[in-house]
Parts: C-alpha cells; structure tokens; sequence
C-alpha cells in the first residue's frame, strides 16, 4: 500500500496531458494554473449542501475530482478506497479517527454520518498534501463564511 501511494505522489505532474495534449495513454497534467481556473468555475456551482464537484477522469479503478466547499462536510468512511488530497485553496481543519455514531451507508462501501467523535485534528492549507486510508473516518471541518478547493484523487485499494 505504501509503495502505491508513493508511486501515486511521484506519478501527480505525469497524469495528464502536457501543453500540446501529447503523452502516453492514460497520461494527464493538470498545470496549478489549471486547478486555481477549476477552483473559480466550482464556487458559483454549489448545491443545497454547499459543495460543488467536478470529476476530472478516471484511471482504470482510481478517479480523480476538483471539489470545493463552503460549508463543513459530513463524517465519512470509504471501505475500499483512499483519498489522497491537494488543497489548492482556503483553510480547513480535517478530523481523522475516532468513532461516526448513527452512520448510514449511502452507497456500497460509503459511510456517512452527521459528525465525528473523537479523531486528530490537522489544519489545512494551500498546498498541503494529505492521505486516508481506507476505513479511517474523516471529516472536514470549516469556519463560517470560509471555502476551500481541492483536489482528490481517489485510489481504490
């Protein structure tokens, strides 16, 4: 697992396609100046729940999204897949671990629940570079009038 997510890290500039679209299958980049676009274009794009998503493609079993939030999201488990997380912009504060009581699944092997108990608390900012594994509870926590952008790629495990 570790020497995945290390390849995967290493692996970030070559997933895309260069300036002239050329690269190998399955090759694509996304510039920073890409992400910060992307991150312009999903705020006026919010829901009810004040996030907005856009997927970016998919590689064989593991996906790639630009999400922004407005608004705290709710506790979260993935059964089979990792996130691995680029902040692009604002502050947050993720917990990680501890325990989501009354947590419902909402897809298959996707667990919500409305908060989380207990955990680490890390602060977030652009830049940083974070990884849950899979089955390890996380929530991302924001301050009233706050957004942030970032990017994930999900890797099935």
């Amino acid at each position: 697992m570790a020497n995945k997510l290390i390849g995967l890290i290493m692996a970030l500039p070559l997933l895309g396609a260069g300036p002239n679209g050329a690269g190998p299958k399955g090759y694509k980049y996304w510039s920073a100046e890409e992400l910060q676009a992307m991150a312009k274009t999903l705020a006026p794009k919010v829901n009810t729940r004040k996030v907005a998503l856009e997927s970016l493609g998919a590689f064989g079993a593991d996906r790639a999204l630009m999400v922004h939030r407005e608004k705290s999201g709710e506790a979260e488990l993935h059964e089979n897949d990792s996130d691995l997380i680029v902040m692009v912009s604002g502050t947050a504060a993720l917990l990680v671990g501890g325990t989501m009581p009354g947590s419902q699944t909402t897809a298959p092997g996707e667990r919500r629940a409305a908060s989380l108990v207990g955990g680490e608390r890390q602060k977030l900012g652009p830049g940083d570079i974070l990884h849950i594994p899979p089955k390890t509870p996380h929530q991302l926590l924001l301050e009233p009038g706050t957004q942030i952008t970032y990017f994930t790629l999900k890797v099935k495990e």
